[in-house]
């Protein structure tokens, strides 16, 4: 019953974002409203975090599963997307390796500047 309720919450939020979607006249997914109302909800503290765990972690588990119709979509599409097929490939691998490089820099800068900003601390502490 408890993961009852908590799916029950999970789609009300889901449900509200497709009304925002509905509602709101810009170009914004209404999953990405639904995020944004249950991040705000659990930030707010109005959604125990409690409230969803389980069912979260649980629909995080299965969501490669939901990839499974998309991709049948494409096996249906393959005469359509065939001739495009080598530059969507390459256009796929370059951008990864940028954004591999963009986050890895990224994350270099932050803990570089993290631990400068604990050795002052601990200069100015002493």
């Amino acid at each position: 019953m408890k993961y009852m309720k908590q799916f029950g919450i999970i789609l009300a939020i889901s449900f509200s974002g497709e009304i925002c979607h509905f509602l709101i006249p810009l170009p914004v997914p209404a999953s990405i409203y639904g995020l944004a109302i249950l991040f705000t909800g659990l930030l707010l503290g109005v959604i125990r975090l409690d409230s969803v765990k389980e069912t979260g972690r649980f629909l995080i588990e299965i969501m490669p599963l939901m990839f499974i119709p998309a991709a049948v979509g494409l096996l249906e599409s393959w005469g359509m997307l065939k001739p495009i097929c080598i530059p969507v490939v390459g256009i796929t691998l370059v951008t990864t390796i940028i954004v591999m490089v963009v986050a890895g820099k990224v994350t270099q800068f932050v803990i570089k500047r993290g631990n400068e900003i604990r050795k002052n601390e601990v200069e100015i502490s002493e």
